[in-house]
């Protein structure tokens, strides 16, 4: 009988016991890849661990107690009394109604300075540009109060601009500067110009320039060939530009207060006096909190106009 089986199925059983190593060989070989995957995560996680931690100590938890803050109330019990007062309050109502507009109109002159200034730069040799960019970056090198104030110097009623234009007879009076909205957007203007122009140069000269010289060679006259090929590859690094500018605008609180006088209250002014003046923690962390709402939703907007990578590469 075993003869029998030996020579009908002998010639079987080696290819049958090496089908049954190599699927044990196999079986081991995901099993210690998937080990191997493991102990990398293990060890991925271990070397973010203490940046997790960093984040979760300097960031969750604040906000969170931002979050619980502003649901208690005058009685120290947890209420609404805190958002209802915004939405009742025509104070708050002008605040945050001030605070865009301010932050809009900062934005939008910046991109409209900033858009030229950074074509001509972009235009220039690498030698001339870098010389530009260090002109640009500078004012990153002086303390936002000192630029202020510097302009609360130069822009009041005795300061060096109208003591000019007075000696020049250009006008009879002093202009009022300062202590109003022009005051303030100039400041801002000055602060937030640089954040317009530098995701706007990584953007331009990152745009091959055979691109418009195709254009021209099509047919294509200069100006054309701009607003046709050159300004819509720009409009990520205009659009994220505008977004940085616009986000950290919503927050601003020192050049309003100094240039602005306290005639243009902002939300972060607003937020400051809620504490220092009526010691109201609930009050002022439910207007934080709907301050950050309302920039993660214009986050969110973005994100669905163009795409975060995309901002996030040219800033």
């Amino acid at each position: 009988m075993v003869k029998r089986f030996l020579s009908a199925y002998g010639w079987r059983i080696p290819f049958l016991w090496r089908n049954k190593m190599s699927t044990f060989d196999r079986h081991l070989n995901e099993h210690s890849l998937r080990k191997l995957d493991r102990n990398e995560r293990y060890k991925l996680f271990g070397l973010t661990l203490p940046y997790l931690l960093m984040v979760l100590a300097l960031t969750i938890i604040p906000i969170g107690w931002l979050f619980y803050m502003s649901f208690i109330g005058r009685d120290e019990t947890l209420s609404l009394e805190n958002y209802t007062r915004m939405l009742d309050s025509k104070a708050y109502i002008r605040i945050f109604i001030t605070t865009f507009k301010i932050s809009l109109l900062t934005t939008l002159i910046c991109g409209l300075i900033g858009y030229p200034l950074t074509y001509f730069m972009s235009q220039l040799p690498k030698k001339w540009a870098a010389i530009c960019m260090i002109g640009v970056l500078i004012p990153f090198w002086t303390s936002l109060l000192v630029r202020t104030y510097a302009w609360l110097v130069l822009l009041q009623k005795k300061g060096l601009v109208n003591s000019f234009l007075v000696d020049l007879e250009l006008i009879s009076e002093p202009i009022k500067f300062v202590h109003n909205t022009s005051g303030t957007l100039i400041g801002m203007v000055h602060i937030m110009l640089p954040y317009m122009i530098l995701p706007l140069y990584a953007n331009m000269v990152a745009i091959d320039k055979y691109c418009v010289r195709a254009a021209a060679s099509l047919g294509a006259k200069p100006t054309k060939a701009f607003w046709t090929v050159f300004f819509p590859l720009c409009l990520p690094g205009l659009f994220a530009g505008s977004l940085i500018v616009f986000v950290l605008c919503l927050g601003f609180y020192v050049t309003p207060a100094v240039l602005g006088g306290g005639r243009v209250i902002m939300a972060a002014m607003k937020i400051s006096s809620n504490i220092e003046l009526y010691f109201s923690w609930g009050a002022a962390s439910a207007l934080g909190v709907v301050l950050l709402v309302v920039t993660l939703g214009i986050l969110f907007i973005a994100s669905k106009l163009v795409p975060l990578d995309k901002i996030s590469a040219q800033s």
